[in-house]
């Protein structure tokens, strides 16, 4: 299934990127302003016109981090439905990476912190990603479709079937 093919309009094309080191951590960007402020996450933005998903990727990356991604790996798209709100609907491209070369910075999008995988503070994240980090965090991919109420909060999840034709 692709944004296209979707149910929902999602006015808001974006990625995020967890990246890998060799101790077995995972770099997260506390959201210093804007949508999601406050929440750890991965760091990732909106795609551009005309833009891939993997090479917004690469340039949101060092965007917001000074990291160049040398390869990424694609690893599952997510839909975000707000109930209510759904002008502010996003459509993730998820992506992981650990062939990278240049030294986390924050580039102002928020603070930069590596995590233990065992240790990720799914408490101060978006609610959704207790229930699909996880899966990243283990190697696997996602396809998913989360309902949000009014406070942000996840009502409904759907494991997406993904078409012969992704």
């Amino acid at each position: 299934m692709t944004q296209d093919q979707s149910e929902h309009k999602f006015p808001y094309i974006v990625n995020v990127c967890y990246i890998f080191n060799d101790k077995n951590e995972v770099l997260l960007q506390k959201k210093a302003r804007g949508f999601g402020q406050g929440n750890w996450n991965a760091p990732g933005g909106k795609i551009e016109t005309n833009e891939t998903p993997e090479l917004s990727c690469k340039r949101e990356i060092f965007e917001e981090t000074g990291i160049t991604l040398n390869s990424i790996e694609k690893r599952g798209e997510i839909e975000f439905v707000f109930l209510g709100n759904e002008e502010i609907n996003n459509y993730c491209h998820v992506f992981c990476a650990s062939d990278y070369s240049g030294e986390a910075i924050d580039g102002g999008e928020g603070e930069l912190k590596w995590f233990k995988i065992d240790a990720i503070p799914y408490d101060l994240m978006w609610d959704d990603d207790r229930y699909w980090v996880p899966d990243i965090m283990a190697g696997g991919n996602v396809r998913k479709r989360f309902y949000f109420d009014s406070n942000k909060k996840v009502i409904k999840q759907i494991n997406l079937i993904v078409s012969s034709q992704d």
